[in-house]
């Protein structure tokens, strides 16, 4: 069968972003809070978002370019990682909108907020899952940046718990991003046990 090749030396940069974002999917949404060295929160999704490490615990997410959630994390070194959700969507995806250096998200969007455990930067009230971080290491690779954090504290909502005490995926309803314009709502679950060691 023959495929269609993209090269990325073949291929421009702003249209090789968009052949690997419509490949890898879904990607989960990371929406970053984070705190100005002056004091003024914001609040960003990004779909380049996974666990590093799990012990220790750690959790990365990718800027494309410099953005205010990175410029905040190198002021303060701390950051939320709150679960954007299905009722979420479409403020989600206001505030990936290009504002002003300096803009507070929570308030222009109306996105209540609510005070983190361990960091200074706050919460979004309505995600029912926060992972609250220090930040580890920046790496930077091309025009991105990996960020990755230190895992502090994991604030869950008790409705968003299953009776073995772990967060319940039903309940959560996470949002993912797909190609173009494209969102992911909350697939179908299907439970197949992990194998074994052969033999």
């Amino acid at each position: 069968m023959t495929r269609t090749i993209f090269d990325p030396a073949d291929v421009d940069p702003g249209r090789f972003y968009k052949v690997l974002t419509a490949s890898v999917v879904p990607r989960p949404i990371a929406w970053v809070s984070t705190l100005s060295a002056d004091g003024v929160p914001n609040l960003a999704p990004y779909s380049f978002f996974t666990v590093s490490s799990a012990h220790p615990p750690v959790v990365q997410f990718t800027s494309v370019t410099r953005k205010d959630s990175l410029r905040n994390i190198e002021a303060t070194g701390e950051f939320v990682v709150n679960l954007a959700t299905e009722p979420m969507v479409e403020k989600v995806n206001a505030s990936s909108a290009p504002y002003e250096p300096g803009t507070d998200e929570f308030a222009v969007l109306d996105i209540a907020s609510e005070p983190s455990e361990r960091v200074h930067p706050p919460r979004v009230a309505d995600s029912p899952l926060a992972i609250e971080c220090r930040l580890r290491q920046i790496i930077e690779v091309g025009e991105s940046f990996v960020v990755m954090g230190d895992v502090l504290a994991v604030a869950v909502r008790p409705d968003a718990l299953a009776d073995d005490g772990l967060p319940a995926f039903a309940a959560l309803a996470p949002l993912s991003r797909l190609g173009r314009d494209e969102w992911g709502m909350t697939p179908p679950v299907r439970r197949i046990t992990r194998p074994g060691r052969p033999g």
